[in-house]
């Protein structure tokens, strides 16, 4: 007899125990391996493709989650000329679950290795240390491709119902996704129509719940450089008559920020933050109180940009900031002798709303550093990284509902959404191609899980948790019509 949909149960227990176990003799061995693998990202490393580094991970996971036992999948490397590579994997729907696929996303590059690591770790040195897998990549975002496949696997094993399902595993994320629009573009045709995208590589607040994002913030690198002479002069003879790069640096910080707050000040990078948007900040800042801010390594008496936590997340979430990463020009300490220097240079980085159009936000920041330099000096602006934010549609009840019941089941207690301060730039492009989907955006980068930074690591139960619930998910997605 053809059993709906509807009609079947999704067995939590059953499901929990085949992860548990998949998790413990499978995953965790092959993300040892793969943390292992210097797969920096190609912004970071131009030789990647010669060094071989990324085509070894790239057919660890491809070799790894091939051979799943799923119904009928089939995976698949592509290459695009000099791109890196995607892994694409189709999964057909189960009895009775026709209908608009599910997107799964993921990334296995990585970003490089950072100063910092504590003694006994390192980025390509995995270190299990009770419920954490240290090492580069494991937690953004090498567990995404295993979470994947093992949410599917169990799906069918517990009896679950799943639509047509896509695996999507990308190879340039950390670089702002350079390659993935040529291969989406290629691969058109076969996704089809799309109305779920899971997305793996966000992150969360606590390790209590599964935590989905709602938003995601926008970005734009410039760098600036500030020149006064052709050549460096002794400063007893040219300080007090040549304008310092810096005092010139210093003005132009101050047109577009206020220093004693840390507000941008160009009207256009701001927005009006949505009520509902609010409403999610009050709610998570309830939960964490001083969390929003407790997690971060304040040095000795450091304190934050203000007292209210509701505050703070709307800060880190819907508006913009800027952080001067990088300088240029600048002898180290012990290296500069008593001249007036010629230039410096300083690379900024600015973090935009979601709602702010990125090329609006760059023209007016290039407008405000250039225009009327201070003291006549010469100011050149070049665009260095534009990436779009991108902010989810309203939730449809049904997956409302499916969000809540998964967290119950893989942690006991309801799901929560929150806004995010980085940049998945994937996520904007897809967005605006599969405009009537609904998202689901999580991961598993909670309290100190540091990516990008040094000591990072992957909470093994919550990456656990996190696979059941989109296990359940994509069982209550194939309920839905």
């Amino acid at each position: 007899m053809r059993v709906h949909s509807a009609d079947v149960r999704f067995d939590d227990d059953r499901a929990r125990a085949l992860i548990d176990e998949v998790w413990d003799r499978e995953i965790i061995p092959a993300l040892c391996r793969y943390i292992r693998i210097p797969n920096v990202s190609p912004a970071f490393d131009p030789d990647w493709k010669a060094r071989g580094h990324m085509d070894a991970a790239v057919t660890l996971v491809h070799e790894w989650c091939a051979s799943r036992p799923v119904d009928g999948f089939e995976l698949e490397r592509l290459d695009l000329g000099d791109r890196t590579p995607v892994l694409f994997g189709e999964v057909p729907a189960t009895n009775a679950t026709d209908g608009p696929a599910v997107l799964l996303y993921g990334h296995l590059d990585k970003q490089p290795e950072m100063t910092g690591w504590r003694d006994g770790l390192g980025p390509w040195t995995p270190v299990i240390d009770g419920d954490r897998l240290y090492g580069r990549g494991g937690a953004d975002d090498g567990y995404a491709s295993f979470a994947a496949l093992t949410a599917l696997q169990a799906v069918e094993a517990v009896g679950g119902q799943h639509r047509r399902c896509l695996v999507l595993i990308e190879a340039s994320e950390e670089s702002g996704s350079p390659d993935l629009p040529a291969h989406v573009d290629a691969l058109a045709d076969r996704i089809g129509e799309v109305d779920l995208v899971v997305c793996l590589d966000s992150g969360a607040a606590t390790y209590d719940r599964l935590w989905v994002t709602t938003s995601l913030r926008g970005l734009v690198n410039l760098r600036v450089d500030v020149r006064v002479l052709t050549e460096g002069v002794h400063s007893g003879t040219a300080g007090g008559i040549v304008p310092s790069t810096m005092d010139v640096l210093r003005q132009l910080l101050d047109r577009v920020e206020d220093p004693r707050t840390g507000e941008v000040l160009v009207p256009v990078l701001n927005a009006e933050v949505p009520d509902e948007r609010v409403e999610q900040a009050r709610a998570t800042a309830a939960e964490l109180g001083d969390g929003a801010a407790a997690d971060l390594p304040f040095a000795g008496t450091t304190r934050p940009l203000g007292a209210d936590p509701v505050e703070l997340l709307l800060n880190r979430t819907w508006r913009p900031s800027l952080e001067v990463v990088a300088a240029g020009g600048i002898p180290e300490i012990g290296k500069g002798g008593n001249v007036l220097r010629p230039s410096t240079a300083l690379l900024l980085s600015f973090r935009l709303p979601p709602a702010v159009d990125r090329d609006e936000a760059t023209d007016a920041l290039v407008h405000a550093l250039v225009d009327h330099p201070p003291f006549g000096a010469e100011v050149s602006v070049d665009v260095q990284a534009s990436e779009a934010g991108w902010a989810a549609p309203a939730t449809a009840p049904w997956l409302a509902t499916a969000i809540d019941r998964a967290s119950m089941a893989a942690f006991g207690t309801p799901a929560r959404a929150m806004g995010e301060g980085g940049t998945i730039p994937f996520m904007a492009m897809l967005g605006r191609r599969f405009p009537g989907a609904q998202f689901v955006v999580t991961g598993v980068l909670g309290p100190q899980s540091n990516a990008h930074g040094p000591n990072e690591f992957l909470h093994v139960p919550y990456a656990k948790g996190v696979t059941l619930a989109v296990a359940q998910i994509l069982h209550e997605h194939a309920r839905h019509r």
